[in-house]
């Protein structure tokens, strides 16, 4: 199932599992329940924001928008799908089943996804399998985003060839994470919106980085993975109250001291997307790095746009005089507080 990490995120993230049986494909496609309500809003019956499983049996003809979202070609020759039916997973999933119909046993498989509606950044994680129930059932892994929509997976033969993702590429996912991942955006500014010396904003970045660094290799490396049922209601929680630390506080000095425990909880939610995209066999190591110096890089960039701004704004008089920077701490403890309340009761 798709675990809470994804949708807390708004990274958004969905699994299909395509098991490959002849001319016949059968699709079981997870989302977070709150994405495919947006794909397939005829699934909420009552309109109520949430999705029960009265709602899901026998509403086939409402899930036409996800099969209409998912493309399936063999050997170049469409394969005609239809939505079976859909159910609740644990937590925030929900799996909905398409069939396909391949004009013939294919040698190869295109996928191609539509990420219209979906959130950006979005991955679908594909998982093509023949019948069976073993590992060794998987013959391909394709990971696909908006910028690169679909992936032909070889069939014939008995041997899949998916594709590889070389290990520079866990970089670029790294920037790409930190870029979209709204919450630890908002976290940094309310590090930094209150100001001070260079060298203490420094201070402040380094802890943040050390401590998700150091969670992110536990969690990664299997050492110790706590479930993202706390991990991403305290993440909401740490925004919140670094928003409200910013009016008793007049600058950064010193504030190492938080950002240091707080870095170490949200490295467990970069681990979770990290997870779901996989790490290469015999190159934990590397991509772990690559991944990490990634999130660093993004920081950085984000953080190379945001101080200039705000050493700006600090020049300007009707700032100063309305207490901007308070206003902006006001409306980080907002989304905080926001995000806190969605992934607990959401």
């Amino acid at each position: 199932m798709v675990p809470r990490t994804a949708e807390a995120h708004q990274v958004g993230l969905s699994r299909g599992v395509y098991t490959v049986d002849g001319e016949a494909v059968a699709a079981e496609l997870t989302f977070a329940r709150g994405e495919l309500r947006g794909l397939a809003p005829g699934l909420d019956g009552d309109g109520d924001g949430t999705l029960t499983e009265a709602e899901l049996a026998g509403a086939s003809a409402a899930l036409g928008p996800v099969a209409a979202a998912l493309g399936l070609a063999a050997d170049g020759e469409a394969c005609a799908g239809a939505p079976v039916r859909a159910w609740l997973t644990e937590e925030d999933g929900a799996t909905v089943a398409i069939s396909f119909d391949c004009p013939a046993p294919p040698r190869t498989l295109t996928l191609t996804w539509s990420f219209a509606g979906l959130a950006a950044g979005h991955r679908h994680l594909g998982q093509f399998v023949r019948p069976g129930a073993g590992p060794e059932d998987i013959f391909a892994e394709p990971v696909l985003l908006a910028r690169a929509p679909s992936a032909t997976i070889a069939v014939e033969g008995g041997e899949g060839e998916a594709p590889t993702r070389p290990v520079s590429a866990y970089f670029e996912l790294g920037v790409e994470h930190i870029l979209i991942g709204t919450d630890h955006l908002v976290f940094l500014l309310g590090l930094v919106v209150v100001g001070g010396k260079l060298r203490s904003l420094i201070a402040v970045i380094t802890a943040f980085t050390l401590g998700h660094s150091l969670s992110l290799a536990l969690a990664t490396l299997g050492i110790w993975t706590p479930s993202g049922a706390w991990v991403e209601p305290a993440i909401a929680l740490s925004i919140a109250y670094v928003g409200v630390e910013n009016f008793f506080v007049p600058d950064a000095a010193g504030r190492w001291r938080i950002t240091l425990p707080f870095g170490f909880i949200h490295g467990f939610g970069f681990a979770g997307v990290l997870a779901e995209l996989g790490l290469p066999a015999g190159e934990v190591g590397p991509a772990l790095l690559l991944f990490n110096l990634g999130v660093e890089a993004g920081q950085l960039a984000v953080l190379a746009l945001v101080l200039p701004i705000l050493l700006l704004l600090g020049r300007v008089p009707a700032y100063r005089r309305w207490h901007g920077a308070r206003w902006i701490s006001a409306a980080i403890v907002v989304a905080g507080l926001w995000w806190f309340f969605e992934r607990v009761f959401g």
